[in-house]
């Protein structure tokens, strides 16, 4: 399957050259040469190549829900660049009459367990949901305001959702994939419980069986091959690394650190034998406001004699530091590490970088 756009834009070999650089910097494969560039997403293929005044672009995949993606990985980020921020793109060929975005799926509160006094675990029940077992950890939750029906984002001519607005337009939040079962329709996303609660905590504080909100996705790396880890997070981490030990092979070693309020935030997880679990109390400091997590990282030795991966999912400040302590004194390379901040202290829930 394959939709095409000509963007009007002058030097469009520069947007070309920007972008093929962007996608690089987030370890998406990229073949670049002047005028010309192709990205190979994970999904499928984007093409893109300079005319004059325009820029033609190329999206190319094996189903619908992928080229959608395609299509929306490359006109987001072009609109992100400088000068291109109004760029019209119309997207014409396979999928552009669809009235529904193909990932979006609906599902419904089944039940809800409180699995410490910070972290309360929903399960939802929803039909098709194969696509969500995969290997990208993350979703979308898409949660309509309290006492109004849902409405959910559509297709934009541009491959960009277009969003409801007004009372009823619903919010977004991203979350970790804990647990799926595709041949019972279920997913289980565990919930930080903020006292300051944003969209998500408010809905998890009042989600009852019945409640309805969206996802998309999925999205979002995990942690690479490797024959010992080094796992690091917060509360706000502590569903992803849990996902991550489960389904590490059995016979890898490592070190997971995992920061919690106190003792009563700690979970039991699912790991290899060879891994190490730690947890590090704040007993009463706030979230963020701590140095426990980056200094017990840099404790760890890491072995010389096999092959390593650090994950990291953390408030921002933390990421900062444990990921230059990975790439500067550890000296690893970017296929050897993955650092995400999940939020940062004072900034909106939707805060997050990755790197």
């Amino acid at each position: 399957m394959a939709s095409e756009a000509q963007v009007r834009l002058a030097d469009a070999g520069r947007y070309i050259a920007d972008l093929c650089e962007h996608f690089l910097e987030h370890d998406i494969p990229v073949l670049h040469e002047p005028g010309r560039g192709r990205v190979e997403f994970d999904v499928g293929t984007g093409t893109l190549v300079a005319a004059e005044g325009l820029l033609a672009l190329k999206a190319e995949a094996t189903d619908e829900t992928s080229l959608a993606v395609v299509k929306f990985m490359l006109a987001s980020h072009l609109q992100e660049l400088p000068g291109a921020t109004d760029a019209s793109i119309v997207w014409t060929g396979d999928g552009c009459a669809d009235e529904t975005i193909p990932s979006l799926r609906e599902v419904h509160v089944r039940r809800v367990v409180d699995l410490t006094p910070h972290m309360r675990r929903i399960t939802f029940v929803g039909t098709d949901l194969a696509r969500y077992d995969a290997f990208d950890m993350h979703v979308h939750v898409i949660i309509p305001p309290e006492g109004h029906a849902p409405q959910w984002p559509v297709p934009g001519i541009d491959g960009i959702p277009v969003w409801p607005q007004g009372e009823g337009a619903p919010s977004m939040r991203t979350y970790t994939i804990r647990r799926i079962d595709v041949a019972a329709g279920e997913i289980d996303i565990d919930f930080v419980m903020h006292h300051d609660a944003g969209p998500g905590a408010s809905f998890a504080k009042r989600a009852k069986a019945g409640d309805v909100v969206g996802l998309l996705g999925p999205g979002g790396r995990s942690a690479g091959a490797a024959e010992w880890y080094c796992l690091a997070a917060d509360e706000t981490g502590l569903p992803a690394i849990g996902r991550i030990l489960g389904r590490l092979p059995r016979h890898v070693g490592g070190v997971a650190v995992i920061e919690v309020d106190g003792p009563a935030d700690e979970q039991a997880l699912d790991r290899p034998d060879g891994v190490e679990l730690r947890w590090l109390h704040r007993n009463g400091a706030p979230p963020g406001t701590t140095t426990l997590l980056a200094d017990a990282v840099r404790a760890i030795p890491f072995p010389q004699d096999r092959t390593v991966f650090a994950w990291a999912g953390s408030e921002f400040d933390a990421f900062k530091a444990l990921r230059t302590h990975w790439r500067k004194t550890c000296g690893l390379t970017r296929d050897q590490h993955l650092a995400v901040a999940y939020w940062r202290r004072g900034a909106d829930e939707d805060a997050k970088d990755e790197d």
